[in-house]
């Protein structure tokens, strides 16, 4: 998986979610782990390795551990931390000097098979044999990282064997070389009388990747801000480049830069770290001596003047407005990112400069509505050797470039002049505050990816991850000189002469200039062939491809068993109270490290037909418009001193029996730390009360930024937006959520952001407001510590009382609605006085399911097929088989035809909790063929062409995603929101462990096959002269 920098601001810390609970055994558990590390002594040598530090970091609750290997001069950073979800990475120092991608073919390649595990594509393969939390590999711009987690010490061994050995002894066969990374290939294999044509992985995941605007806009800033070494290149690979890699060149690669010396080791969690060193020390670093390695990145050498460049891309199709499709930015190199405190200053300035609308640049730029959004990667971005902050404007007319240009000088200097108010500083470092209290269930993984870009260039980890140290130091620079971060904008952006200018337009032709450029490309490929060279192409393409028909033998890697996997499920304790007369609130006691977590769900079953469509764009701007006194401005600010966010969002939720009854509302979100929970609660009364919607300006701006931030998403959602589509005739509930997320909302979106006059779009939304802001329809649910709990009562008890109610009972639009209580018993929940969650849920008894088939046309030159059929509900028996048999089409067939011989970059199967069973593929060079495979994957299914071991694999994969780890902030939210009880999964549970190979081919039969249910076809992608042709498609 190809990583490019492109994340906003302060970014790499949000993922810095640290946690202790009040409990006594918990804090007596954490202390326990972290003093167990405490013990290591400097020098100690523990399995080859000598420890060279040994630091408590309080703020994030754990201890760090640093060490280096004696024989290969290896680096080792443990960090140890009551967490369960241990993780391990490994990291490399890649630094290509080509486009041709090879850290990232070599990444797909080297989880490929290796010595220990030559079976072919072991990475995949153990998706299927393990309990893993998350596996991956990203290549970034100057490194590539192997990381996996899991909460079983078992299977950490069995992963951590398969990685050791894939990364430093891979066989790297010629043929996964072809299949990963490029090759020339008839374009049916068995034909040689057809066209030869490119094919391969990568080739086709990066032709994807460029057809998002945005990363052509960052790769290009990259490759020309740091032209003197490895960022010039791109590191993923360009698609006209990857065709010059050859198999020597990989291996090569992999010699001089996959090697101990060059390596750094990470893990993470409550296990031991012994355990750690010696497998590390035995299955790998034992067979390797030091070498001096040449990877490291020279300083970019600083210009004596600014520069400017100009590129072009193609068209949105999706803009709201044609002529304002040109992006500019303007940015500036900065220190290394090794010097921590400087990154951190700067880091924190950079959210100054462009967060929310009371920064800067969001006055000046965003709300001048010259364009839609900021620029691509605009911020601090510290993932190079140097940083850099970027800032500039998208969806500009081509005329307005001078003028931002000019906007940008200006705020620079007003900035030096005038500072930031005490007040947004004060809501930053909350920010910080509430980011290392919050706990993400993937903290080891948020932390080796904050640290990876640091620790790649010899910077210390561990200080960076002193937050405490780096806040203190940043409060004192600030106190002993009023004047430090404006010093600091004059330094670093008004005296900078390494000043890039990259200016961005479309250029309608530009697919086609691709095209031509990869069909000359092709054409010099082939007519320097010789028709003995051509008779190889054609016999290696049918070796690849009998290689990828051939049943596969695993029995090399390791696996654990279905009898390893818990029978039962922990079960959540919960209470349910009134407030407020007869709102009912879940209250769920967890140990959440200080924090409190309110949310309320509220029905939209009384709302007007004609305004549903606009409820999405209600839910987003409502804690943006301002509330009660406050502009939109000093809510914003408010939201940022007082909460950790504040979301509204739409859904759509399935009943868990039928599949034609549904539920309909918003969900408000919002966290905080406890001494702000009265003010929080305030807020949400204000925003309820007397939210505001007379700001049309501010309006606009946020209409125009949600258009475009649609547009933006498709590329990387594509089959999501297919399978929304393909599912929206099959139930009613995928009809609203087709309207909610589907491809209606973002051209429904982009219709409105096109509008002269947006007055008659303003006016709707305190209509909805009428309908939806009320007690009518609620319920509520508060997750604190056990001490909050009280507080918490009383604050929502106010909330509730102070928010208005119906004057008159409004009637719902539908007529038939049924009252359905979430199911809960005593053994999981105690219910206080018997009260219960009533959800009224939406039936329509006149529902007829039909198919359609749509193609969405789209200037890509990759497709993103969707295929949808109506199944069952969660609670019929059918549903545990059909969800294995998902996973189970996905890993034994679907990804041997649609990535392997079909070259997508993914595809598979899954069947979501609302019974809608859905065959889907990711950046696809082709889209009928890939259809067809769908209809071969359903005759394979019915054939029951699969074994016990597949069926053992099919249940750990299922379970290793139904027993990821649940974060304090959300346990008791599938009660909450879904009306799940814990007996409810738990029978769930057992009907998953009871699925047999009978099972697996009954429902193939009963519900998969032609004619047996209703299936729903999409396609998002370019022209395709078949369907064209087809009356039985929708062409939009």
């Amino acid at each position: 998986m190809w990583r490019w920098g492109g994340r906003r601001g302060l970014r790499a810390v949000h993922g810095l979610h640290g946690g202790r609970a009040h409990h006594k055994v918990w804090r007596w558990k954490s202390d326990q782990v972290c003093e167990r590390a405490l013990q290591y002594k400097v020098g100690e040598k523990i399995h080859g390795f000598t420890i060279n530090q040994v630091t408590s970091v309080p703020e994030l609750f754990l201890t760090a551990v640093k060490l280096s290997h004696d024989n290969t001069g290896a680096r080792y950073l443990h960090l140890a931390r009551e967490d369960k979800n241990n993780l391990f990475s490994v990291q490399f120092r890649t630094t290509p000097m080509d486009s041709t991608g090879v850290p990232h073919v070599l990444e797909h390649t080297v989880l490929c098979g290796s010595q220990k595990y030559p079976c072919r594509d072991p990475f995949f393969k153990m998706l299927n044999r393990s309990l893993s939390t998350f596996m991956n590999a990203f290549t970034a711009s100057d490194y590539t990282m192997y990381p996996f987690s899991t909460q079983n010490a078992k299977d950490f061994q069995n992963l951590l064997s398969v990685y050791l050995d894939a990364t430093f002894f891979p066989c790297l066969r010629e043929l996964d070389f072809w299949q990963e990374g490029w090759r020339l290939e008839h374009e049916n294999p068995s034909d040689p009388q057809t066209p030869l044509i490119f094919k391969g992985v990568v080739f086709n995941e990066m032709k994807g990747a460029f057809t998002d605007n945005e990363r052509i806009f960052s790769q290009k800033l990259q490759n020309k801000l740091l032209p003197d070494h490895t960022y010039s290149v791109v590191s993923g690979g360009d698609p006209l480049c990857i065709p010059e890699l050859t198999w020597e060149q990989l291996k090569q690669f992999h010699a001089t830069h996959y090697h101990p010396s060059n390596a750094r080791f990470f893990t993470y969690g409550n296990f031991h770290l012994e355990q750690h060193l010696k497998q590390i020390h035995e299955e790998a670093l034992s067979k390797f001596q030091k070498i001096e390695q040449s990877t490291a990145v020279p300083a970019q050498k600083p210009w004596d003047k600014p520069r400017e460049f100009h590129i072009t891309c193609g068209p949105d199709s999706l803009a709201a407005d044609a002529s304002k499709q040109t992006t500019v930015s303007i940015s500036f190199l900065l220190p290394e990112i090794t010097n921590t405190s400087e990154a951190f200053t700067l880091n924190l300035l950079s959210s100054l400069l462009i967060s929310g609308p009371n920064s800067p640049f969001y006055k000046v730029l965003i709300e001048s509505g010259l364009g839609t959004d900021f620029s691509p990667d605009v911020g601090y971005n510290g993932y190079t050797r140097e940083a850099y902050f970027s800032v500039g404007l998208q969806g500009i007319a081509e005329k307005d470039v001078q003028i931002v240009k000019e906007l940008i000088d200006r705020t620079i200097d007003d900035v030096i002049e005038k500072g930031f108010e005490d007040d947004r500083i004060e809501a930053l470092l909350h920010k910080i505050e509430i980011q290392m209290k919050h706990q993400s269930t993937s903290f080891g993984l948020a932390l080796t990816s904050y640290i990876a870009s640091c620790w790649n260039h010899d910077g210390d980890p561990v200080k960076l991850l002193q937050i405490g140290n780096q806040l203190n130091k940043f409060r004192k620079c600030l106190k002993e000189n009023p004047k430090f971060l404006q010093e600091k904008v004059e330094q670093y952006f008004k005296n900078n002469q390494h000043k890039l200018t990259l200016s961005m337009k479309p250029d309608n032709k530009y697919y086609e200039k691709q095209t031509q450029m990869e069909t000359e490309k092709l054409k010099q490929k082939v007519s320097s062939l010789s028709q003995e060279d051509k008779w190889q192409i054609y016999e290696k393409g049918l070796e690849l491809r009998a290689q990828q028909s051939k049943p596969q033998d695993a029995s090399c890697l390791p696996a654990l068993k279905v009898s390893d996997i818990e029978p039962t499920m922990p079960f959540t304790k919960f209470d349910i109270a009134l407030a407020a007369g007869d709102v009912p609130v879940q209250y769920c006691a967890q140990p959440t490290n200080g924090m409190v977590y309110f949310r309320t769900f509220s029905s939209l079953n009384t709302l007007p037909e004609e305004l549903r469509p606009y409820v999405p764009l209600f839910c987003s701007v409502l804690t943006k418009l301002g509330c009660g006194i406050l502009d939109y401005r000093e809510q914003a600010q408010q939201i940022e001193l007082k909460t950790g966010g504040m979301t509204v969002s739409p859904y759509v939720l399935p009943d868990e029996s039928h599949l034609d009854t549904y539920e309909q509302g918003v969900l408000f979100s919002s966290l905080c730390l406890e001494r702000n929970l009265p003010d929080m609660m305030h807020l949400w009364t204000e925003i309820f009360n007397n939210p505001c919607f007379e700001e049309e300006e501010h309006f606009k701006v946020l209409v125009k930024m949600a258009a475009q931030e649609l547009s933006n998403g498709i590329p990387d959602s594509g089959h999501l937006y297919a399978a929304f589509r393909a599912s929206k005739t099959l139930t009613p509930a995928g009809d609203l959520q087709e309207t909610f997320s589907g491809m209606d909302q973002v051209r429904l979106m982009k219709r409105i952001a096109e509008m002269t006059d947006i007055k008659p779009i303003l006016r709707k939304l305190p209509r909805i407001k009428k309908y939806l802001l009320n007690c009518d329809n609620m319920r509520c649910s508060v997750n604190a510590t056990p001490q909050q709990m009280t507080q918490a009562e009383k604050e929502v008890e106010n909330f509730l009382r102070n928010v208005g109610r119906s004057k008159k009972e409004r009637k719902p639009v539908r007529p038939h609605i049924v009252e359905k209580p979430a199911h809960g018993d005593s053994a999981g929940s105690a219910h206080v006085n018997g009260c219960q969650i009533i959800r009224k849920l939406v039936i329509d008894p006149t529902f007829k399911p039909c198919q359609m088939k749509t193609h969405f046309l789209l200037p890509f030159p990759v497709n993103y097929v969707g295929e949808c059929v109506r199944t069952v509900p969660y609670a019929d028996p059918d549903h545990a088989s059909l969800k294995i048999l998902a996973r189970l089409m996905s890993a034994k067939f679907l990804h041997a035809e649609i990535r392997e011989k079909g070259g997508a970059y993914g595809g598979g199967a899954k069947l979501s909790h609302n019974g809608i069973f859905t065959l889907y593929s990711y950046r696809d060079p082709n889209s009928v063929e890939t259809l067809q495979s769908f209809g071969k994957a359903i005759d394979w299914a019915k054939s029951g062409k699969f074994t016990e071991q597949d069926i053992d694999e099919a249940k750990l994969s299922v379970f290793s995603a139904i027993d990821a780890p649940v974060a304090p902030s959300d346990k008791g939210m599938d009660h909450f929101l879904y009306g799940l009880s814990d007996e409810m999964k738990q029978a769930y549970r057992e009907q998953l462990f009871a699925v047999s190979h009978d099972k697996l081919t009954t429902v193939s039969n009963k519900y998969l096959g032609i004619g047996k249910s209703t299936h729903g076809l999409a396609i998002l992608g370019p022209e395709n002269a078949k369907i064209a042709k087809d009356p039985s498609w929708i062409v939009r």
